[in-house]
Formats: structure tokens, sequence, C-alpha cells
């Protein structure tokens, strides 16, 4: 029996004969999109061009829901440096080797979808293969590489206040009833005030931007200090989450803004059997909140294993800190308990960063051929998606 084709834009044509391709056994459209959902999505931009129909499919926003869920585990590496700069370093490796074979080798480097001349760069936080990045302060920029879509919103700049400095998060919240996902970013503006106290010297403003609209909406007041150097929100649970000082710069506290309501609320960090409180870093690991207590020569990590529940905070073990003593924000946590970490230190006057892999369960740290880059580098670990920030 002759083929039958859909229409004559799913005819393909071997190069050689002009013939139609002998077609394969068809298969119900189910099972393509099952075995479609759980492909890269490299491969999956490069299929859409095999007929009309795939076209559509991938193509499609409950696609791309689809494929988020079943490739959880399709993660990467993105490498970039965050000053001042006319050339932009912007490096992505595959994360499937990153604990074995994580080599210059094994990476691609990418094009900037933004001018890059005199502008400083810095990443917020991705979800959904969306990677959030602050543009000079006042411009926030969504860009998944993936597809190369990508949206700039509206600036929070007013030429009425001045903005001393911004505190960024970006995060979403899941409608399970709906099957649907609201993306937000939120943005603790700290406007410099009139009063004369140093203590009130900066007003915050909070404020939100839910993707699909065009503005920024203001929300309420908001009662604390976010430290310049701490200003990235962390995600995790439907909530973004910062390190703050509260009662006149008294105490450091967890922030944590709930992006469905639009309220926060304060969490109490893990007692860390010191008797000088160590530096404190924000981090998610695992799907949960991390704290990283560093003194002089080592650094815990800390893990709530429930969100919200302060007596699940947990000690998981202890880093030593090598030599020179570096600034060490760990990036991510395999089950088996290997440590991706970011290192930052000065050495003859010059910033470099290297990147380490931990072993904690045998104490063995060990570094990736991708170290001693002189210059400020900003690492994040992000997920692989069709999400497109344009279209929400």
């Amino acid at each position: 029996m002759a083929p039958s084709w859909e229409n004559d834009d799913d005819r393909k044509y071997d190069a050689v004969s002009s013939d139609p391709i002998t077609a394969l056994p068809s298969l119900p459209f189910e099972i393509i999109e099952e075995i479609l959902s759980k492909l890269p999505v490299k491969f999956l931009m490069q299929l859409k061009s095999v007929c009309k129909s795939w076209e559509s499919l991938i193509s499609d926003p409950q696609f791309a829901k689809k494929h988020l869920r079943v490739s959880t585990t399709r993660h990467h590496l993105l490498t970039f440096n965050n000053f001042f700069s006319d050339e932009l370093f912007v490096v992505v490796y595959p994360f499937s080797s990153v604990f074995t074979e994580l080599t210059v080798a094994a990476s691609r480097q990418l094009d900037f979808p933004l001018p890059v001349g005199n502008l400083s760069h810095y990443i917020i936080g991705s979800c959904h293969g969306i990677i959030c990045f602050e543009i000079n302060e006042h411009f926030v920029f969504l860009w998944n590489r993936f597809i190369s879509k990508f949206m700039k919103l509206p600036s929070l700049a007013n030429p009425k206040q001045k903005i001393c400095y911004t505190a960024y998060g970006f995060g979403y919240v899941y409608d399970q009833f709906n099957d649907n996902y609201s993306y937000k970013v939120v943005a603790v503006n700290y406007i410099e005030s009139d009063n004369n106290v140093s203590y009130y010297r900066y007003r915050p403003q909070l404020k939100v931007y839910t993707l699909g609209t065009n503005s920024w909406r203001m929300i309420q007041d908001f009662p604390y200090c976010i430290p310049l150097g701490l200003s990235s929100g962390r995600f995790i649970s439907g909530t973004v989450n910062w390190l703050a000082y509260n009662n006149l710069f008294i105490s450091l506290v967890i922030v944590s803004f709930d992006l469905e309501n639009e309220f926060y609320q304060e969490i109490t960090l893990p007692d860390y059997e010191v008797v000088i409180r160590p530096q404190v870093t924000l981090v998610v690991l695992r799907d949960c909140l991390s704290i990283i207590a560093e003194s002089n020569t080592y650094l815990d990590v800390w893990l709530m294993d429930e969100y919200g529940n302060t007596e699940s905070w947990t000690k998981l073990f202890r880093i030593p800190r090598g030599e020179p003593p570096a600034y060490i924000t760990p990036l991510y946590l395999s089950e088996d308990d290997h440590v991706l970490m970011e290192s930052r230190y000065v050495r003859q006057s010059k910033p470099q960063s290297e990147l380490a892999i931990y072993n904690s369960r045998d104490s063995i740290l060990k570094t990736t051929e991708i170290q001693k880059i002189n210059c400020s580098m900003v690492h994040e670990v992000y997920q692989e998606s069709l999400i497109s920030p344009c279209s929400l």
C-alpha cells in the first residue's frame, strides 16, 4: 500500500533520487508527543523543521510545560564575567558530566543578545530555563538561550527619586488547578531618604512585575535592609528569600516573600554553634533553602529540609577553606554529596575565579580545568526548557 501523507508539506524527498523517503510505520500522535517530550531541547529545535505538525507541537506552550516536567534532570552551567567590559565572556557547559570531566573542551561560547559596552550584568537567578539578569541596576533582562528568546522589562528608574541600589528576586507561582505558571520579578528599591538618621538613610520600596503585564506594581513597605553584597533573592517553594537586617541592623534574618499572596515573613537562621558569628550566605541546594556559615578556616553547609520549618535546619558537612583563603559559594549539591562550588579570591591584586568539586564523604577537593580566570566570574546552574519569556 502506498504511504499516505498528511499534506504536501509533510512529504520529504531523498536528496539523490527525489523519491519520497520510505515511510516509517505510522504512530499515533500521542505516542509521537510522548517520545518528543523526552528529548533535549537542542534536538527538538532541529526537529521543528521535519514537518508542520511537529513544528506546531514543539512550539505549543502546553507541550513546553509537559517537556519541562519530563526533563527536570537536564541542567547546564553558565559562566560569564559581570564587570563593565567591551567583551562579555559567556560560556555554557553540559551538566551531565560536570562532576567527572568539566573541561574547556566541553564548553560552548555564546553570543549575548544585548549590547555589552558600558553595561554591568549580574545574574539574579533562573527558573525553568529562563535566566534573569540585572542590567545597570535599573533594568531586568530575561533570556532562554536554548530557544533564543529574550525580553527586557521596563526600567525601575524614577527621575524624582535617587535609587541607591536594588535587591532583586525571580520566581514563579504554580496554579495546579489550571496547570499554569505565573512568573514574577521582585525588586526592593533602596531610595535615598531625607532623614538624617544614619539607619534611616535608605527608604525601601517593594515592587513586583508579573510577566504578561507591562508595568511594575508597588506592593508595600519593606522594613528590612538587604546588604548590597547579598542582594539576589533565592527562589524556593513559591517564595523569594533574602538575608536581611531587622531591628535597626541588629539581627540578621531570612526574609521570605510569598509570590502568590505577595506578603513577607521572617525565618530564623540556624544555630551556628560558634562563639563569633561567621560570614553567612544564602543559597538553594537540592531544592532546599541552605545557609553557608563561613569562618576563617572552614565553612559549614546547613540545609532546611522542610521549607519554613526552622526545626528542620540540619548541618550537612564542613568544607575547609584553602590557601589563599577564598570566598566560597556552593552552586550544586549532588545526591551523593559532591559539591560544585565557586571560589573567588585576590592574588597579586588581581581577582580570580575558580570552580572546584568537593566530595564531602571522603573530604577530597578537586579543581576543574576551568580555573584561575583573571576576572570576576558569575556562575549559574540552570535547567533547559522550551519556556519562552516573550509568551508569558
